[in-house]
Order: structure tokens, then C-alpha cells, then sequence
């Protein structure tokens, strides 16, 4: 590590003009990510500014079909409350990490860092959410721009995500181990307007939209709808725990796996 200042906001404005005071500044949600990248050098921010202490960006809350949620609140948190409302989503988040991850890490960290294995960025775009900023409000379809990149500008903070409740969802994620990412993770939802279907830690250009998928289920909800489906191997990632068309394959088992257990 090396010597860095530590500012701890308490609003939003105040963590909006601590960024901006400082071209080198960077937020700290959670630190899931962003400790392990400064321990390894990889990273220089001469100052951090810590969104854990300001209390608008804390929490759940439902009103009229939509789950809100604090920028800055942890997973484990979202998995208790948001439970009763949203039940693929409170899943989702239980499954992040371990304990200590979700104890720590935040759905805004995680939203901002766009891990292409995460787990939230597929809710987000599965869900048809709006990322808040404190500038700004964000489609989930305009707001993932290809592999750890967002259309977030310098010193903007996802202070609240907007999830619209669908009628029925599911999430099914094939894990790696080590790690607890997604070797691939696929979200469906099922709104009155339509089928939507996002897929996590397959394709080289990070979360994705599978439209073959939707236009399928969107005549048919169940499984028997994707039969014949399949995803082109190519612009798949690769590597040690699984080869392109491993994880095409994979996406259309789960894909299938996560209409079963919704319907």
C-alpha cells in the first residue's frame, strides 16, 4: 500500500465536492474491488472518499411495483430486504462473494465497476433498471459500455438503483469456485410488456441482452420455447475454467434451468 487521504462524507453533495476537489480522488463504495487493486499497485488515488457513512444512499424501499435501492447499500442487506418484494433479486445478492463480501461490498460499487462476471449487472439490465446518479438518471440498457466501463463520467456516484418488479424471475448462476463470480450467470424476467433475458460472465463485451431468447419466450414462457436455441461461441470469453462454447453452452442451459424455475 502507499500513503493516501481518507475523506468520509456524510450527503451525497459533500461526497460530490470531495471528488471534485481532487483530480485524483476516487470513491470507495465497499471496497470489494478497489482495496485489492491499490494493494497490487494497480491503482494510485491520492485520495478516497468513503460513500459508507451517508444515509441516502442506504436501504431498500417498494413503492408502485419498483424496488429502490441505496447506491451504497451491501448485498446482504438487499438479500433480507428486498426479499419479500423482488425474491430473484434478494437470491441474487445472497449469492454474492461469501459472508465477508456481502457484508461489504455495495450494489453501486459493483454497478460502477461492471465486473464482466458480476452479478448485478444482469439484474440491472434483466430488470430494465434505472441507475440514479447525482447527476443524472440511467437506463440499465445505456448504461453498460463493454468490459469494468460504464458510462459514468469522472466524479459521478450511483446513488440509487430503480428496479421495476417483474411478474415472475430467476436467476441461475454456474459458479467459480474460487472466486464466487460467475463463470455465467443468466437473469430472466417476465413484464407484462415483455421477456427480457441478460447474461453475466460469458461474452467478451461484458453483460449482454440475449434477444433470440426474449423474442422466443415472449410467444411461450417455458422452457420447452428455447429448444434449438443457442449462442454463437465466438465472442465468448476463455480461459482456464471454461472454453467459448463451453460458456455458450452453458448459457443456454441456464437459460432454460432459470424460465423452469420462474414458471
Amino acid at each position: 500500500m502507499y500513503n493516501f487521504d481518507v475523506e468520509r462524507p456524510t450527503s451525497i453533495a459533500d461526497a460530490v465536492a470531495a471528488l471534485g476537489s481532487d483530480d485524483e480522488a476516487q470513491a470507495l463504495g465497499g471496497g470489494q474491488t478497489l482495496i485489492p487493486t491499490l494493494k497490487q499497485r494497480l491503482a494510485s488515488p491520492s485520495k478516497l472518499v468513503s460513500l459508507s457513512g451517508i444515509a441516502e444512499m442506504q436501504g431498500v424501499s417498494v413503492e408502485s411495483g419498483t424496488v429502490s435501492i441505496g447506491g451504497a447499500t451491501p448485498h446482504g442487506v438487499v438479500a433480507a430486504e428486498a426479499a419479500a418484494a423482488y425474491p430473484a433479486l434478494a437470491a441474487l445478492a445472497g449469492q454474492i462473494g461469501d459472508p465477508a463480501v456481502r457484508n461489504r461490498g455495495t450494489i453501486g460499487g459493483s454497478l460502477a465497476n461492471n465486473d464482466p462476471a458480476a452479478c448485478y449487472p444482469a439484474a440491472a439490465l434483466a430488470s430494465g433498471a434505472t441507475i440514479v446518479t447525482n447527476a443524472r438518471e440511467i437506463a440499465a440498457d445505456d448504461y453498460f459500455d463493454g468490459l469494468f466501463t460504464t458510462v459514468l463520467e469522472e466524479g459521478e456516484i450511483v446513488t440509487q438503483v430503480r428496479m421495476p418488479v417483474p411478474e415472475v424471475a430467476n436467476y441461475q448462476k454456474f459458479v467459480q469456485p474460487a472466486s464466487r463470480f460467475a463463470l455465467v450467470g443468466v437473469f430472466v424476467a417476465k413484464f407484462a410488456e415483455g421477456v427480457r433475458v441478460a447474461v453475466t460472465g460469458a461474452s467478451e463485451e461484458g453483460v449482454f441482452r440475449w434477444s433470440e431468447a426474449e423474442a422466443a419466450l415472449n410467444g411461450n414462457f417455458s422452457a420447452a420455447a428455447l429448444e434449438g436455441l443457442s449462442v454463437e461461441a465466438d465472442g465468448m470469453m476463455a480461459d482456464i475454467h471454461g472454453s467459448k462454447a463451453y460458456r455458450a453452452h452453458l448459457i443456454a442451459v441456464l437459460t432454460k434451468r432459470a424460465v423452469a424455475a420462474a414458471s
